[in-house]
């Protein structure tokens, strides 16, 4: 009688089951999963999810029989005790002593999930159902619950006030603020940000934090004040849930990104330790005597070219570490910078080049006195991409190394003794003049010209013998932008030329015949050292040479 009692309701239910539970094998199964679902929703709380056809109903149709059983039973206004009997591979639901629904394999959300779980699930929501309907019912509880909602509103106001006086506090406190420390936003002397910018800057970040953190109250009191009500309890236990699905998320990625993160960060503490090896390494061998092509010239971009492959080593290690590095966002942004540099960078590439190799040829040098093509002046600066040089006249000129590297470039200053640079200009005198006196006229014009050096001394050349006259070459060595820049002081040298030549009664012309000649243009021995000639500086000249 007692085991009778005690599983008396299970047997009810096997009796009525039965006929349906084992029929023959050519009979359709009991249950069969369908392509539409229905939920089951009592007192705006999901109990369920039908999406299997049992018994003929149809999910639809099983969840509208089970929500009028289940308002039958709570209509009732008795005690009722939700339990699970299993029945062969599926679960009874049992309202009282009331068959709520049943819990077949098909409705398992995941293909072979668990029944059992799926069906204690639904217990466990039915007996909240019937707990909040109880809780719906009770005055006292609603009149508590009101007096909650209302506390908890009083407590809201007063905090958002309290971040209203906060941020008042706060943009009022800034200005001080700034002023004590604006300081160390300073690079030298320079301000990185003006204080009006940076107020506004940080007025901003105040108001951002001060409605972030009203929205977070006001969800939190929301989500507090709904979870009070059996009706819209539901409705609350969502937004705590979705707050604490987005805090997961975030604290998952943040977890998750970490492991890679200190990767990165070791990889570039690396680097920068080896570019600072490599840069003390380099400054040692760049002294005399170890590599040749490694001087103090050359130090600097070499330094600069050893860190650029050690960063771009490091980068690429790092890269698979990043945060988000194999998302497909990360790979369209690698591949459009990839794609701008392909196409922008190849003239860029080239001047890079071309500088490398006016730096390691040693073309050039900064001070050095040169003629490009065309262009003639002082160099001031090599550079990655461009090379400045000033000319006499004051212009300064920016020539991109890649013409310097495809022209012609005469250095006038890596020849010379000492400091200083070249200066050279061409005379062509008639064959009745004789050569040691326009020599002598060109050395003491030089000689009388304030910038170029005694030592070593001015020296004459006859660079060709031409039909109607000679050719003579005035080379000298001038002192470097003293005491006037190059075109001044080659002004002035033919200037004194002139007054030279004006002086011993020599004209300069470079005849040009049509015909012959009524005389014979010849210079007689007596005239050989006329003046400023003299046997003794000819003869010297000549042992020179």
């Amino acid at each position: 009688m007692g085991w009778f009692c005690k599983n008396g309701k299970r047997l009810v239910w096997l009796l009525l089951l039965m006929p349906l539970l084992v029929q023959g094998a050519d009979v359709p199964p009991v249950s069969q999963r369908a392509e539409e679902s229905a939920d089951l929703r009592v007192g705006n709380r999901l109990v369920i999810t039908f999406r299997a056809t049992l018994l003929g109903e149809t999910p639809v149709q099983r969840a509208h029989r089970a929500e009028s059983v289940i308002h039958d039973a709570l209509e009732s206004g008795e005690a009722l005790i939700v339990s699970v009997d299993s029945i062969q591979n599926s679960y009874l639901i049992l309202l009282g002593y009331s068959r709520a629904f049943i819990v077949s394999p098909d409705d398992v959300e995941a293909p072979g999930g668990s029944v059992r779980a799926a069906a204690e699930q639904a217990a466990q929501n039915l007996r909240r159902v019937v707990d909040e309907g109880l809780e719906a019912r009770s005055l006292r509880y609603l009149l508590t619950a009101t007096a909650f909602a209302a506390a908890a509103t009083v407590i809201f106001a007063l905090l958002v006030r309290g971040a209203g006086y906060l941020r008042r506090r706060i943009l009022d406190r800034l200005p001080v603020l700034m002023s004590h420390h604006e300081h160390r936003l300073q690079v030298g002397r320079t301000r990185l940000l003006d204080r009006r910018y940076l107020y506004y800057l940080l007025g901003r970040l105040v108001w951002l934090v001060y409605w972030l953190l009203v929205f977070l109250l006001c969800y939190q009191w929301l989500s507090f004040v709904l979870s009070r009500f059996p009706y819209t309890r539901p409705w609350g236990e969502s937004l705590n849930v979705h707050l604490l699905d987005l805090a997961r998320y975030l604290l998952n990625g943040v977890l998750d990104a970490m492991p890679g993160l200190v990767v990165a960060f070791c990889i570039i503490f690396i680097a920068r330790a080896i570019s600072g090896f490599s840069r003390h390494i380099l400054e040692r061998l760049a002294r005399p005597g170890n590599l040749k092509w490694l001087t103090q010239e050359t130090l600097q971009p070499t330094t600069r070219l050893m860190s650029l492959a050690i960063w771009l080593f490091a980068i690429v290690m790092a890269y698979p570490y990043l945060p988000g590095a194999g998302t497909e966002a990360f790979k369209g942004v690698s591949v459009l910078l990839g794609l701008m540099i392909s196409l922008g960078a190849s003239s860029v590439v080239g001047q890079a080049a071309s500088g490398l190799i006016l730096t390691y040829a040693r073309t050039l040098r900064a001070g050095e006195f040169v003629r490009i093509g065309e262009h003639e002046g002082t160099v001031t600066e090599v550079g990655v991409f461009n090379t400045t040089i000033r000319t006499g006249l004051g212009e300064v000129l920016t020539l991109p190394n890649s013409m310097i590297t495809g022209s012609v470039t005469k250095n006038y200053s890596r020849a010379v003794q000492g400091a200083g640079y070249i200066v050279d200009t061409v005379v062509t005198i008639g064959y009745d003049t004789p050569w040691r006196q326009v020599e002598a006229m060109l050395v003491e014009a030089a000689r009388r010209t304030d910038g170029i050096l005694d030592r070593p001394a001015p020296q004459v050349f006859q660079t060709a013998l031409s039909d109607f006259y000679p050719e003579y070459r005035l080379v000298a060595q001038a002192i470097p932008s003293e005491p006037r820049p190059r075109a001044e002081l080659l002004s002035v040298l033919h200037a004194n030329i002139q007054d030279v030549f004006n002086q011993y009664g020599v004209q300069i012309m470079s005849p040009h015949y049509l015909g012959d000649p009524q005389g014979e243009k010849l210079v007689p021995r007596d005239k050989w050292y006329a003046a400023p000639a003299s046997p003794s500086d000819v003869s010297n000249q000549e042992v020179n040479r």
